[in-house]
């Protein structure tokens, strides 16, 4: 070991050594230097503060600095965080479930008679069972919202207001009626149902999944037309949890159209046409928030329409003046499987306009 005069890290390379070196202790290397606990004062310093000639230094830190902690500190709690995020992440697990495909059911009403008709629609609306029902999104109606067991006020509202979406763009839209636009409908459904959505547009079919008048109201344009856009509404709808990651919305409503033949004379006389809808919709907390809908039931009644007519593409409205041919719906093969029975009812008297 070195002595008190050695330098710490030696004896300087190429400084003779020896005790009897005379100039050992006149040769000085930069590290003695810097490990020197004193350091003298200047001169101007010592004049100015009247200090002594030395000072005594801070004594040389050993192992990592402050800000060298500070910086493994810090990647410390970096790396801890990613690895926290990794197994108690924010955002919710992707759904395993399938959605539950629509089950719908389209029941022609033929009348009894010749359908009742009047050059003036309004007249036709006043002197039916619609005469104080509301025009348009106003008669669907959204009732009072209470949280549940599992979802807030503010998730059963969207729940509604989705479904409600859902009525008016696929019942009420001057465009989806006609038979051109499907989109405005399409937007508001689970991803899961696009598939047999696009299918029922597609390849229509009378088997109780892929009738296009399952989803939305549409009328065939060749043969009707609107006559007027004040369309009358009323109906119920309601909410409910049905386990803890599901709202049900369940809406039951009768539509009532001014119809008039397409390409008519302008005094051509306007007849209605009813639709009644009870449609259940379920949202998870992803449909919540994207503000889109499971449709899992459509049963549909409308008329005047003749049985005979397939109503799985569009509605082909007997109009004013016009019967119901005879013969009964589409002819139902019972050795067919996945096929539905084919339906058809009578459209009371009392729930045509007294003209």
């Amino acid at each position: 070991m070195g002595g008190p005069g050695d330098p710490p890290e030696g004896t300087p390379e190429g400084a003779p050594g020896g005790g009897e070196d005379e100039y050992r202790s006149v040769v000085f290397d930069e590290s003695f230097v810097r490990a020197a606990r004193l350091q003298e004062y200047s001169a101007r310093e010592r004049m100015a503060d009247h200090a002594p000639a030395v000072r005594r230094r801070p004594a040389l830190h050993r192992g990592l600095s402050r800000q060298a902690l500070l910086l493994v500190l810090l990647i410390a709690v970096a790396f801890g965080t990613a690895v926290y995020m990794g197994v108690r992440h924010p955002y919710p697990a992707p759904r395993v479930q399938a959605a539950e495909p629509l089950h719908m059911t389209v029941i022609p009403l033929a009348p009894q008679s010749a359908v009742p008709g009047s050059p003036d629609a309004e007249r036709l609306f006043a002197h039916s069972p619609a005469a104080q029902f509301r025009v348009g999104a106003e008669g669907i109606t959204l009732p009072a919202a209470r949280r549940t067991a599992h979802f807030s006020e503010s998730q059963v509202v969207a729940a509604l207001t989705t479904a409600k979406d859902y009525l008016v763009e696929s019942s009420l839209d001057p465009a989806v009626l006609t038979g051109g636009a499907v989109r405005s409908v399409r937007v508001l459904l689970d991803p899961q149902q696009l598939d047999q959505f696009d299918q029922s547009f597609v390849h229509p079919a009378t088997d109780g999944r892929h009738a296009a008048t399952g989803w939305l109201i549409r009328f065939d344009p060749t043969h009707a037309q609107l006559a007027g856009r004040n369309i009358r509404v009323q109906g119920t709808m309601q909410a409910a949890e049905i386990n803890s990651d599901t709202i049900e919305v369940s809406a039951d409503h009768t539509l009532v159209y001014a119809l008039k033949p397409t390409g008519g004379d302008a005094k051509a006389r306007a007849s209605l046409f009813t639709v009644r809808r009870e449609m259940t919709f379920r949202f998870d907390r992803d449909d919540l928030r994207m503000h889109q809908a499971v449709l899992v039931v459509s049963y549909v009644q409308a008329g005047p329409l003749a049985c005979a007519q397939d109503a799985a593409d569009h509605l082909q409205p007997l109009l004013a003046g016009q019967t119901a041919k005879g013969g009964g719906p589409p002819g139902t093969n019972p050795y067919a499987t996945g096929s539905a029975t084919a339906l058809c009812g009578t459209l009371a008297t009392s729930a045509e306009p007294k003209v």
